[in-house]
């Protein structure tokens, strides 16, 4: 994806002695930040604190302008540096100065700033660009939705790139300021809290504030004609929840779901403890996908979500990654499992707490259900691989092993892990390692084996080592009763929603 320049070792050997020993210190930051499944993703030689995105959308042409500010801070003497990015560029200023920009690989801004930058110093970049996201396909697939009456950014990993400048990488999480301004009866929708709205000459500008660290892949920006439900919490937190008026027969239990957001987040606190960002909700828009995603405080549903009724399990999934995923982030891609194991696991404690199958009865079910011959058991949760990051097993395997590790170290200490670990890495980035290390210092007890049992073994867990774990330990009596909940919780994994690209979510539950 990066052209490389080789250059002759005399001839590089000639330009080295050219440059002053000053100059020779600077050095482009790197166009990847270094994640093995995806090495273009992000950048390095710097750090974003803060993005300050002012938009401006026409849905009837699906054009996008912007002006995009970054703040950020060098990680090593910059001569120039990269943004992700894939819309055209007018002009790039760094700290208040014209710099100089050219667009390379699919989605790379290679800025060269007029004076290197220092490692360790505050820097702001500005970033004009316009275009038709709908327009823009990298690898063949995009994360821009267009809908009849607007546009949805919207999918994991990667959407930023269809519509701001960014690092493009969760390892670098930001706070964001978010105006947009559109058309007289269209809404904008973002993520945090809607801070102010007005409207001059046929346009109305929504401006939203998002202010814990978020990655870019959980900012969201969607543009139509909604009904929009407001509220608080008992705790003043206010809640946001919009549905696009066009959602026909599944708008009735899309709102039964998704007006349930802050009664699921309570109850999540009790297993996560406080909910840790400012503003709760969730929203449907007219798009043909079939997955959910957790964008951060404002979870995307596609309507298909509720397309046999009501379904709050998929709710409960989507707030659980506002502690396991949003607050607490991978380090690289390869750490998935400590977003999806833990948001699928929050869905059998859900079911365990209404009555439709405790998390031990569907853990034994998936055990029971899948052969020894089963693809499932051939994919790793702690490490599987970019093609099936988002694999099924991911999920119940991934489940499963919370509930192997929940039998080893019993209740008292399982719960404090539960809630503690979003507190101790709280708006940071985690490994699948450190997880496990926070598990033996809580319980005191050797885990390594456990987790390497269920997270990285390409089979099937025999049935000693899962006897040891007390999953489906009847291995003799017939396959165990379905659980009532299943249906529910599989509803959320079984609708396919292929097509765009190849990351998106086999079975179109929210990443």
């Amino acid at each position: 994806m990066h052209r490389r320049l080789i250059v002759p070792s005399a001839l590089a050997a000639s330009l080295m002695l050219a440059i002053p020993a000053s100059a020779a210190d600077y050095g482009p930051g790197s166009p990847g930040i270094g994640d093995p499944y995806y090495p273009a993703s992000g950048n390095g030689g710097y750090d974003v604190s803060h993005y300050d995105l002012r938009l401006k959308y026409q849905p009837r042409t699906d054009l996008l302008e912007g002006t995009a500010t970054i703040i950020a801070t060098t990680t090593q003497n910059l001569s120039r540096f990269n943004l992700d990015l894939g819309l055209e560029v007018s002009e790039v200023r760094v700290n208040g100065r014209k710099a100089e920009f050219t667009a390379t690989g699919d989605h790379e801004l290679e800025v060269t700033p007029a004076s290197p930058l220092a490692k360790n110093r505050a820097v702001s970049v500005v970033v004009r660009y316009a275009g038709k996201p709908s327009e823009l396909k990298i690898g063949g697939w995009t994360a821009w939705h267009r809908t009849p009456d607007g546009g949805v950014a919207a999918q994991e990993p990667d959407s930023a790139v269809w519509w701001f400048p960014s690092n493009d990488h969760p390892l670098d999480k930001a706070t964001f300021d978010v105006s947009v301004a559109v058309p007289d009866g269209t809404q904008a929708i973002s993520n945090g809290v809607l801070q102010s709205q007005s409207s001059r000459l046929g346009w109305t500008r929504y401006n939203w504030r998002s202010d814990k660290p978020q990655a870019t892949y959980l900012a969201t920006l969607a543009v139509g004609k909604f009904d929009i439900t407001t509220d608080k919490t008992d705790k003043g937190l206010p809640v946001l929840n919009a549905y696009s008026k066009d959602l026909g027969g599944n708008a009735g239990a899309a709102r039964a779901s998704i007006e349930r957001t802050a009664e699921v987040a309570e109850w999540l606190e009790e297993v996560f403890g406080p909910y840790p960002f400012n503003a709760l909700g969730g929203y449907v828009p007219n798009v043909t996908s079939g997955y959910a995603l957790e964008t951060q405080t404002r979870p995307f549903y596609s309507p298909r979500q509720f397309v046999n009724g009501a379904n709050v399990s998929v709710v409960v999934h989507e707030l659980a990654h506002q502690w396991y995923g949003d607050s607490v982030s991978v380090d690289r891609w390869k750490d998935i499992w400590i977003n999806e194991g833990f948001a699928r696991y929050s869905q059998w404690l859900w079911s365990e707490k209404e009555g439709e199958g405790t998390a031990q009865e569907l853990a034994d079910y998936v055990y029971a259900t899948r052969g020894a011959d089963d693809p499932f058991w051939t994919v790793k949760p702690g490490d599987p691989g970019p093609d099936k990051q988002f694999d099924i097993a991911v999920y119940d395997r991934g489940a499963l092993a919370l509930q192997a590790l929940r039998n080893e170290i019993g209740d008292e200490d399982f719960f404090a892990v539960l809630k503690g670990w979003p507190a101790e890495h709280a708006y940071g980035n985690a490994k699948v390692s450190d997880f496990v290390t926070y598990a033996e210092r809580v319980s005191g007890k050797p885990l390594a084996g456990l987790f390497d049992t269920w997270l990285y073994q390409p089979s099937k867990p025999a049935a000693p080592a899962a006897g040891e774990s007390r999953i489906a330990r009847s291995q003799a009596a017939a396959e165990p009763d379905q659980p009532t909940s299943w249906k529910k919780i599989a509803a959320t994994n079984t609708i396919h929603d292929h097509g765009e690209h190849h990351h998106e979510h086999e079975h179109g539950l929210g990443h």
